[in-house]
């Protein structure tokens, strides 16, 4: 037996993708997957130690990590004309922006460059992504990034929109989605095994996507709150065909979103794109 960990967000899209290997319904011969469930920030910096052998991480984090780990051709989370939200209280006068303390849900999250790129002056400060929005209701930010099931529900918490950073991201580039999240394979695991282990984790998406009413019903306990419908909406916005396999386009929208993060100086290097 050889074990794989695989590390991911407790989310709904992400409990969906991976339905079929936690279920063990698909067949991976002497293979066992086990799967680690962290917050998207802690699995980047774990991911500067090589701790697990298969994570997700951010889209921004991969541009430090691409000498240890590889990029997986499958289980990307793409906002595809929506995204993470910059919310407030109220609504924001946009000549008042810089004056904003903004809250992000970590450094190397793909939000907190997308920010930076559609504002670099703003003043930022970080919290736990589940933080942010109580941080704005108490007054201790101005505003905030929200992510995940934020995205479907900042409005029925009474927050106001300062920026959809998905929408701007197509404005920007005439339509290509947001690079988010990625799934990585460390490259110490040798070639052969990185193969299989990418195929698996592409059998695993398709299987949901196959048997979507079942495998919904087991994302649901990782919600958080959402009823059915939002679950639903949420996992389609995040497990899709780009997830399958990022394609000319999804690979597209890679190199642009992080050829520009480099030319504005806001990553170190544009890191090596497997897609294996």
């Amino acid at each position: 037996m050889t074990l794989i960990r695989v590390a991911h967000s407790p989310d709904s899209d992400d409990a969906f993708m991976f339905y079929a290997l936690a279920k063990e319904l698909i067949d991976t011969d002497e293979l066992r997957f086990e799967h680690v469930l962290s917050d998207i920030e802690s699995l980047n910096r774990e991911a500067f130690e090589g701790t697990y052998e298969v994570t997700a991480v951010s889209i921004h984090a991969y541009a430090h990590l691409d000498d240890r780990y590889a990029l997986l051709g499958s289980g990307a989370s793409m906002g595809d004309g929506y995204g993470p939200v910059l919310v407030a209280r109220k609504a924001v006068d946009p000549d008042g922006l810089a004056a904003l303390k903004v809250a992000i849900p970590g450094r190397l999250t793909s939000a907190s460059l997308a920010l930076k790129m559609w504002n670099p002056a703003l003043q930022t400060v970080t919290l736990p992504f589940d933080e942010i929005m109580p941080a704005v209701t108490s007054g201790e930010v101005d505003a905030g990034v929200v992510i995940h099931e934020g995205q479907l529900t900042w409005q029925d918490e009474g927050f106001h929109k300062i920026v959809d950073l998905g929408v701007w991201w197509a404005e920007e580039t005439g339509g290509f989605p947001l690079p988010l999240g990625g799934n990585v394979i460390r490259r110490d695991l040798g070639d052969e095994m990185c193969s299989r282990v990418a195929a698996l984790l592409k059998e695993s998406i398709e299987y949901s996507l196959e048997h979507r009413e079942e495998a919904l019903d087991y994302a649901l306990d990782y919600g958080r709150g959402l009823d059915r419908d939002k679950a639903d909406r949420f996992v389609g916005m995040y497990v899709n065909d780009l997830t399958v396999d990022y394609g000319e386009r999804g690979r597209k929208a890679m190199h642009i979103f992080l050829d520009r993060a480099f030319e504005e100086r806001l990553i170190p290097k544009v890191p090596q794109l497997d897609f294996l």
